[in-house]
């Protein structure tokens, strides 16, 4: 009787399964090295606390916000944009509000209208049951800051009663709803 002797095939099963491993624990890697800088410089998942949003936004819902362009100075922020920022008093907290008032601008609220620079602010994204008949201002935006709102005005703690927020302070604009599912899509 003889030995069996490997055959050429028999011998590269096991290193051919070796560099599969090796390879996919590559890609898996880079996968993963992907992921965490995209989520560190670009998009970053955050969660709504609060009605104070509604309806553009409800609690507990979760978004991506892009912090690449505001962080680094590439986009510039806009009237209407829906931003995450360090709340003023207390930067341990974040808010998320709309921007209503830009530097520059003078900002009032007269029977739950918005208007900006002497003129009404279209808001259709604000319901008539959810504004606030509270009057404020007129008052001008300081250099570097924004005046924002929320679009439940009734439940919102914002600009109104705290004040601006320094631009510095501003670090995201919400972009894409991704929970729950039946909301999944781009902030308005």
């Amino acid at each position: 009787m003889s030995d069996p002797v490997a055959t050429p095939a028999d011998a590269s099963r096991p290193r051919s399964s070796l560099i599969a491993t090796m390879a996919w624990f590559r890609d898996l890697m880079l996968s993963v090295l992907i992921a965490v800088l995209v989520i560190l410089f670009l998009y970053r998942p955050v969660k709504v606390e609060g009605t104070s949003m509604m309806p553009s936004l409800y609690d507990q819902e979760r978004l991506f916000i892009n912090q690449f362009s505001y962080k680094f100075g590439l986009g510039e922020i806009k009237r209407g944009d829906t931003v995450v920022f360090w709340y003023p008093e207390d930067t341990t907290k974040s808010y998320i509000k709309r921007v209503i008032g830009l530097p520059g601008d003078t900002v009032s609220v007269e029977n739950g209208i918005v208007h900006v620079n002497g003129r009404k602010l279209e808001e259709s994204y604000v319901p008539e049951e959810y504004r606030d008949d509270r009057p404020y201002g007129p008052k001008v935006v300081p250099p570097d800051e924004y005046f924002v709102l929320g679009d439940h005005r009734i439940s919102s703690n914002d600009s109104r009663a705290w004040g601006f927020v320094p631009r510095n302070f501003i670090y995201g604009k919400a972009v894409f709803v991704f929970w729950p599912f039946d909301r999944l899509g781009t902030v308005h």
